[in-house]
């Protein structure tokens, strides 16, 4: 299984490759993965001799987040219907594009990468890991439903799928959570063959129904797949007719033997289902779309579905099956046709087509084969499916005695529907329409290919050979309809005739009232209403969003009125008052202060009060940030008493590089606040602050003296050398021990830096800082009137200030620049290197390697910092997080747990003996970033500024050769 599912992910990353060198072609190729993955599920399939299969890879055991596939008889279904549909529709690609743009390419990665992460889903044990996929699935359907992202119908389409199955997929979360808890496992083997009870475990089965009936597109969740044929035809075929829709009638199915005798569970999955099938075929008899009718066919049939894998029997478990698999051949088939319609005739509009089937007769031929299975005709495995459903059904033990009757006569109701819709689309797309000629699109048309039409014909082939074919069909699936409850004695075997019985009398009604019902509505036209009878879920919709939008709007007026010490005394406030009646509700009531324990403390402490009370009344700008840089730089002493060089290091570092960011933003405002500017009474913001910064002493004394046995601290060196390898415990925790929590600080960094960098670039937001050459090619220097000397003849230590003014240079800071920078690039490579056995590591490193592009940005402005590194920030950021996520990954490769350390021993020639530690490579991500975040804020707050200040400019402009004459 792992083995189909690394083939999966590699094909769909080589996609793009594949597509541009070979063309609309490539997609031939693409779709041998998915076709190889079938040949393993038919080789594999869980039966007698092979049995279920299960495979399990540890990955957060302490989560009970294990990796565990379980291929039984529902995953290896489910599977046929991924990876044979998925192979189909990728073939379809190869005809269905006319020609291969970038958008080409990597819409195909993401079909490989949407039928990975089906298969994926369907294989998964673990309820955790299954979520994982689940919303991979949401995010790739919103990708690929926003095809056209140029069309605000397709955005709006695309938008519209990701929200409504992302807020039932949330939903999902929960109930998985809350189910896991309860059960103790999150393996859904286990929890279904020993379901838990209780009030929680029914508010869980309903949080998780939620997710799956909107991943299914069940009422009143049906409406956002109607809106999802924005997207290209071949995704309509694969993920809203065999793969993605079905995700959520898979997740019914598989908790159904488990908790299907739950009341909540009968309403929601039986009773919306009833309503979903009913409301689906009426809207198709309502439309022009030919896709359109096909999708409100699919919501028809979902809840179909929903029904009979809802109902919790053996039997109609069988029928399900049956169903299961008719649906996506026959569905699958008629959206591929529509997309040929559509290619060679430039419409889908019923309306405009006539005599098509005299133009395309093979292409009828197959819309007809399919359409037949759809309506449930005899001889299609779509018949079988429905007469079956209709016998089990009717007598079932799983309902109440008159439950049984009341679900047919509706399933019925509904297959009349399907009848009549299934007629009309046949008519609409290919009927004569009493019109002696073809209509222009039809006259105007291209002859579809052989090559086009194959995929539809295998599928509708398929959905009519399968019908006499039941028998073995029915031998395949029985082991999961065994799982089911069974209220009575043997199975319900699937067979093509089960003779003369009441079950054919619901077919033949269905067939003959469909028949009459098609028929009036095509002399009536859209049954004569101009508005939906039944309301606009699209309408309704579209309220929601227009509700909270509102809410949000009213929320934020009377939260956030623009005023930015107002926004902040609130949030201090909070801060301040809510752990404090916490605190003095709780039960902690010890408290244990030591004194200071040498005089230095006392003096470091008192140099930290006055500066402290300095910023509060400090009018001048600067001032105020240097004294706030005091208390920064007080405190990394403090840690270097307490025997912590590396977090004093770390503050020295940080402190610094944060005072000239500061200083970088305070040179375009004024050295003084003005008067109209000043804000608020500054002794309610220094009590605010002495409140605050007594709160942190306070909680963290409390902290301190909850402490009831040996800190873990004291096992950390021994446990950073054991299992990290290091001896600077302080970096193996980063890198190691909580690496997650350091890759979510570095991940908040680049999220820092793209947001400052884009309020500062309005226009474009990458590229390096410009360099020497940049400005050569754009500007010639000029004379300054502030000396004899000519701007760009005197003597520089950095080629970058050939393009400053001479007023704003310092020979002395440029010649100590020059010889400092290569210092500080080898010091930070030093601390790279040894952070793991000593203070160091790839923060600090990358701060000492920012602090030297600082330095060297300051004393050769703007171009000597492209000069220093001629590097896009943002390929250095991505490159960093690449790394420190690629170490997770590269882990779980290796059989240990994301983002843990191994080691390798070898000896080299000149070093002699070496240990290499995987966390360097985790260490280097984090270095880059540092460096990528601090390129990034010189380059926005530093670079970018210079362009915008006049008088830089001004360095660099040509000067006419009157005003240099005159000078």
């Amino acid at each position: 299984m792992i083995a189909v599912l690394a083939a999966l992910a590699i094909t769909a990353v080589l996609a793009p490759a594949i597509i541009t060198a070979l063309g609309r072609r490539g997609f031939y190729l693409l779709a041998l993965a998915p076709l190889g993955g079938l040949v393993w599920v038919v080789l594999n399939w869980p039966d007698d001799e092979h049995g279920v299969r299960t495979e399990s890879f540890s990955w957060v055991p302490a989560l009970q987040m294990n990796i565990d596939f379980r291929f039984d008889t529902l995953a290896a279904v489910m599977s046929v219907l991924v990876l044979g549909v998925g192979a189909l529709v990728l073939c379809y690609c190869a005809e269905y594009f006319s020609e291969v743009r970038r958008r080409v390419a990597g819409f195909a990665a993401e079909m490989v990468a949407f039928a990975g992460a089906m298969f994926g889903l369907v294989i998964s044990d673990n309820m955790l890991v299954l979520y994982i996929f689940w919303e991979l699935t949401t995010v790739l359907s919103f990708l690929l439903v926003g095809f056209y992202a140029v069309r605000a119908t397709s955005r709006r389409a695309a938008t519209q799928a990701l929200l409504v199955t992302t807020a039932g997929g949330l939903a999902m979360l929960v109930g998985i959570v809350m189910l896991g808890e309860k059960a103790g496992s999150y393996l859904l083997s286990d929890i279904v063959a020993d379901p838990p009870v209780g009030w929680t475990v029914t508010v869980a089965i309903v949080l998780i129904l939620i997710g799956a009936l909107s991943k299914s597109a069940i009422f009143p969740f049906h409406f956002w797949l109607p809106g999802a044929m924005a997207a290209p035809t071949p995704v309509s075929a694969y993920l809203h007719a065999a793969a993605m829709v079905k995700a959520g009638i898979f997740l019914v199915a598989r908790l159904a033997p488990g908790f299907s005798d739950l009341v909540s569970w009968d309403v929601l999955v039986v009773g919306l289902g009833c309503a979903t099938m009913v409301l689906g075929g009426f809207r198709s008899l309502r439309e022009y779309d030919l896709k359109l009718v096909l999708a409100f066919g699919t919501v028809s049939q979902l809840g179909f579905l929903m029904v009979l894998v809802g109902i919790g029997d053996e039997d109609v478990a069988m029928a399900a099956m049956a169903m299961l698999v008719a649906h996506a051949l026959f569905k699958a088939s008629l959206f591929m046709v529509v997309g040929i319609i559509d290619h060679s005739t430039g419409t889908r509009d019923l309306r405009k087509l006539a005599r098509l089937g005299h133009s395309t007769p093979v292409l009828a031929g197959i819309a007809a084969l399919a359409a037949a299975s759809m309506a449930g005709l005899p001889l299609t495995l779509g018949f079988v499916g429905k007469e079956t459903a209709f016998a089990e059904i009717w007598d079932t033990g799983a309902l109440n005695e008159w439950q049984g009757p009341v679900v047919v006569l509706v399933l019925v109701l509904g297959s009349t529907l399907t009848v009549a819709y299934s007629l009309r689309f046949l008519w609409g797309a290919f009927g004569r329409k009493r019109k002696a000629e073809p209509s222009p699109a039809v006259a105007r048309m291209h002859r579809p290919s052989a090559a086009f039409q194959a995929p539809a014909a295998i599928l509708a082939v398929a959905g009519v050979v399968s019908g006499p074919l039941a028998g073995l069909i029915g031998k395949r699936v029985e082991p999961y309809a065994e799982t089911v409850p069974s209220y009575d004695e043997g199975i319900a075997h699937l067979s093509l005739w089960h003779g003369f019985n009441l079950a054919l009398g619901f077919t033949a009604i269905a067939v003959v009232a469909g028949t009459a019902l098609f028929l009036l509505v095509r002399e009536l036209g859209r049954l004569g209403f101009v508005r939906p009878a039944l309301g606009n879920a699209d309408r309704i919709y579209d309220a929601v969003l227009r509700g909270a939008d509102t809410i949000s709007i009213n929320l934020t007026r009377n939260t956030q009125r623009g005023s930015l010490p107002l926004t902040q005394g609130v949030i201090v406030i909070t801060l301040v008052l809510l752990p404090t009646i916490v605190l003095f509700l709780g039960q902690r009531n010890r408290l244990e202060i030591n004194g200071f324990e040498s005089p230095v403390q006392f003096v470091i402490g008192g140099i930290m009060v006055a500066a402290a009370i300095a910023a509060t009344v400090l009018r001048n700008r600067l001032a105020a940030v240097l004294v706030v840089g005091v208390t920064g730089y007080s405190c990394g002493v403090l840690f270097a008493l307490h025997g912590a060089p590396d977090l004093a290091l770390t503050q020295f570092l940080v402190e610094t590089l944060t005072l000239v960011i500061f200083v970088l933003v305070l040179r375009k405002l004024p050295a003084e606040a003005e008067n109209r500017h000043a804000t608020g009474f500054k002794p309610l913001r220094a009590l605010l602050g002495l409140a605050f910064g007594a709160l942190l002493v306070v909680v963290g004394l409390f902290a301190a003296a909850a402490r009831n046995t040996i800190p873990m601290s004291t096992e950390i060196p021994y446990a950073a050398y054991k299992y990290g390898n290091g001896s600077n415990a302080v970096n193996v925790l980063l890198v190691d021990i909580r690496a997650w929590d350091t890759l979510g600080e570095v991940s908040v960094l680049m999220v820092a830096a793209t947001g400052v960098a884009s309020m500062v670039f309005r226009h474009r937001r990458f590229g390096a800082a410009p360099r020497v050459a940049d400005a050569t090619r754009a500007r010639t220097p000029r004379p300054e009137t502030d000396g004899e000397q000519l701007f760009g003849e005197r003597t520089t230590w950095l080629r970058g200030s050939d393009f400053r003014d001479p007023r704003h240079r310092s020979m002395v800071l440029e010649a100590t620049t020059r010889l400092l920078f290569p210092t500080m690039i080898v010091l930070s490579l030093y601390f790279f290197y040894a952070g793991h056995n000593a203070p160091g590591g790839g923060f600090a490193g990358g701060l000492t390697m920012g602090l030297a592009l600082v330095l060297r940005y300051l004393a050769g402005g703007r171009y000597e910092l492209g000069e220093a590194l001629p590097i896009d920030a943002g390929r250095i950021l991505g490159v960093g997080l690449g790394l420190s996520a690629g170490t997770a990954a590269a882990s779980i490769l290796l059989g240990a747990p994301a983002l843990s350390s191994a080691t390798f021993e070898f000896t080299l020639p000149i070093f002699g003996d070496v240990k290499l530690v995987t966390a360097l490579f985790f260490d280097l991500g984090v270095y880059l970033i540092v460096v990528g975040l601090v390129l990034d804020v010189l380059r926005s707050l530093g670079a970018r500024l210079d362009e915008d200040n006049p008088r830089v400019r001004r360095d660099a402009d040509q000067s006419e050769p009157e005003e240099v004459a005159a000078r």
